[in-house]
């Protein structure tokens, strides 16, 4: 199907289905949701229910068709930002089926060399996060250097005239391979009397710079790289019988600092525990470190130091897995600044080998229970199926860790907060603000956000890298969150938590993005009329200013990153009260405006900051900061009748918590407009 059918569909589809949502007992059905709804239907057209396999189980060959709803919503979002000006669904449909397209390379040719295929039919390990494959490398002639490769050796060989060593890696998703100069310290590992490296053998690989066909061979190559780990089979006889001959006879308790200085070798074996940046001190404060927590079969811990680039090999390691470390550098904990139980710490020294047994996630069956009426798809129409009174019930295998967390980044289905349960990881939640508020803390800064949706609400933990980065957020605004996680507390309560630089953790405020107002495939024209107090989405109103006498303007000064007003203390520094923290340096001067506006069905008032303001009264917080006071006084009368197009939502719903800041002081006006676009009169 076209894209410009596809877009076709989607408006009778979309104007359908309002007609048929608005007779139900369910209410209107919210655009955004419909169109994620519609656009796994595009990207997933085997999948007829749009929501559910009729009681058949997931299996790993159709989840790969399958893209999961939280990745859906946040390429759309995503697409969104980048199309600041509005998307059509022809553009949200395209960008969807490319991404998603080169994601799992639908259009390679589905041959690989048959020694990869082999290993492939019991290869059950979930890809690294910075994982790409060498198909997207050819295709984009380029890899980072924090890029990793999980390859396969499809063939070594020595450049004829010369004594380097060549391998030809292939990968478990690529139908081409690629060469790779070996790095010298790993030549005695091809030697027959190893013959560890060899046809066959998995490797990970990272800071690998890609020597173009313009530079030398005619094709791609790989330039040698340090940052290399053998990949061992436990379950293999030979790789069994080299753990145990060459990594089980040291353990942490007989690694002797005075002996490793005197010559003495080590070969370590152990579970990684923990992977986490290292606070640096004193002389090594600008270096870059990472520490690994390994546990030996005794318990005893040491940590595994990363300096400087060699941090890239971090991305190698996962949480759970079995490392074998052989000639491992032997320092003093004292002499580096790192803070241990140990006097001594492990580093990647120039002739360290590093082999890794990967922990393999086992899959969790997740049961997926339909409600009593759910939405279906049927051609280019929704409607809504009764079912039958015996709940079908689908199951899908997700990835759980060495802990027991299931991961929920790939679910193919919307989370809900009535779903939630301990142990959960990277799921999403898309739902409304209802409070927001500041942990005073001296070290970390962190929110507390009230989301909730239409089957419950729940308080989630804002983790963040340094201060609050996620612009203006008042209650009453939709938003999708990603990278989440859950938790039981002590206290025996689901805690749910985000971090901001987790990967996949995005954080998106619908009603603030300016492609919303022109993206008619994201939401529905509304008549003031039929703004409800007790509704919580997001309005879109054509609307003019009507009796502009009676607004009130505004400027002072607000923190730049949250848009709050900032406040002076009786020291005199400015204080954003939101924040918690002085903002001297981060302030801006802003517009806070409330304003009547009216449609041929009703007149409300509304209240706006920042760039919304200064959209509506068409200039800028300096601009107007400047005019005299009987021009300030005398300016909006010149907007009388102005046309906008406004987002808007109910900022005072019952139940809002202490979260909510009002701008104007004694403000009663419940309407936040949270975007606004000047429109043409007769437009």
């Amino acid at each position: 199907m076209s894209l410009v059918a596809e877009e076709r569909e989607f408006a009778c589809f979309n104007g359908e289905s309002a007609m048929e949502v608005d007779d139900t007992e369910e209410g209107e059905e919210d655009p955004f949701l419909a169109f994620v709804e519609y656009a796994r239907s595009v990207l997933s057209p085997d999948d007829e229910d749009g929501g559910g396999d009729g009681g058949r189980d997931l299996d790993s060959e159709a989840e790969v068709s399958r893209p999961g709803w939280s990745w859906i919503a946040a390429r759309i979002l995503k697409t969104c930002i980048a199309y600041s000006s509005g998307v059509t669904a022809g553009i949200l449909l395209s960008e969807l089926s490319q991404a998603w397209s080169e994601q799992h390379r639908f259009g390679a040719p589905k041959k690989r060399p048959e020694i990869v295929n082999q290993l492939k039919k019991k290869h059950r390990r979930s890809k690294l996060p910075n994982t790409v494959t060498i198909d997207s490398v050819h295709e984009k002639n380029f890899i980072t250097l924090s890029s990793v490769l999980e390859a396969v050796i499809v063939d070594i060989f020595v450049l004829p005239g010369t004594n380097i060593y060549m391998l030809t890696l292939g990968d478990f998703w690529s139908s081409n391979t690629i060469d790779l100069f070996m790095h010298r310290r790993y030549y005695d590992l091809v030697d027959p009397s190893n013959e560890i490296l060899k046809k066959g053998r998995e490797i990970f690989l990272t800071g690998c710079y890609l020597r173009t066909a313009r530079e030398g061979s005619g094709y791609p190559r790989l330039l040698p790289t340090e940052y290399l780990v053998i990949i061992l089979d436990d379950d293999q006889d030979d790789d069994a019988m080299l753990i145990a001959a060459r990594f089980c006879s040291d353990s942490f308790s007989s690694v002797s600092l005075q002996q490793a200085q005197n010559g003495i070798s080590y070969s370590l074996y152990a579970r990684i525990e923990s992977i986490g940046p290292l606070e640096a001190k004193g002389s090594f404060c600008n270096v870059q470190r990472k520490q690994v927590t390994l546990v030996d079969n005794e318990d005893k811990r040491l940590k595994f130091l990363l300096w400087g680039e060699q941090v890239l090999l971090a991305n190698l390691l996962s949480v759970g897995s079995m490392i074998a470390l052989d000639q491992p550098f032997i320092t003093s904990s004292n002499d580096i600044a790192v803070e241990t139980d140990s006097e001594i710490c492990l580093e990647y020294g120039s002739a360290t080998q590093l082999y890794l047994v990967p922990f393999v996630q086992h899959e969790e069956q997740v049961y997926i229970s339909s409600s009593s009426s759910q939405i279906r798809h049927q051609g280019s129409r929704l409607s809504l199926t009764a079912l039958t009174p015996t709940p079908r019930v689908s199951q899908v295998s997700l990835p759980c860790d060495s802990l027991g967390s299931i991961d929920f980044s790939s679910y193919p289905f919307r989370s809900f907060i009535t779903d939630l349960t301990d142990k959960m990881t990277g799921f999403s939640l898309y739902g409304i603000v209802t409070d927001i508020h500041c942990e005073r803390s001296a070290t970390k800064v962190i929110f507390y956000l009230g989301i909730e949706d239409t089957s419950g609400s729940i308080l989630a933990k804002l983790h963040f890298v340094s201060s609050w980065s996620l612009g203006r957020l008042s209650p009453g605004h939709s938003v999708f969150i990603s990278g989440l996680s859950s938790n039981t507390s002590k206290k025996n309560r689901l805690e749910v938590s985000w971090f901001e630089n987790q990967p996949g953790s995005s954080f998106i405020n619908l009603s603030c993005l300016p492609a919303l107002l022109n993206s008619s495939c994201l939401h529905k024209l509304s008549r003031l009329s039929d703004l409800s107090t007790e509704a919580s989405c997001t309005y879109i109103c054509r609307v003019r200013l009507d009796q502009v006498s009676q607004c009130h303007v505004n400027t002072d000064f607000a923190h730049s990153s949250c848009g709050r007003p900032a406040k002076l203390t009786p020291s005199g520094n400015l204080e954003c009260s939101f924040c918690q923290c002085s903002c001297d340096s981060e302030v801006v001067r802003t517009l806070f405006l409330k304003i009547p506006v009216a449609d041929e069905t009703a007149k409300i008032f509304g209240w706006c900051s920042g760039p919304t303001a200064a959209e509506m009264l068409q200039i800028s917080a300096d601009e107007f900061f400047e005019l005299p006071e009987d021009e300030q006084f005398m300016y909006p009368s010149s907007l009388e009748n102005e046309c906008f197009v406004v987002a808007l939502v109910n900022s005072k719903r019952p139940g809002y918590g202490r979260g909510h800041c009002i701008d104007l002081e004694d403000n009663a006006v419940s309407w936040e407009i949270t975007r606004a676009q000047n429109v043409n009169n007769a437009g």
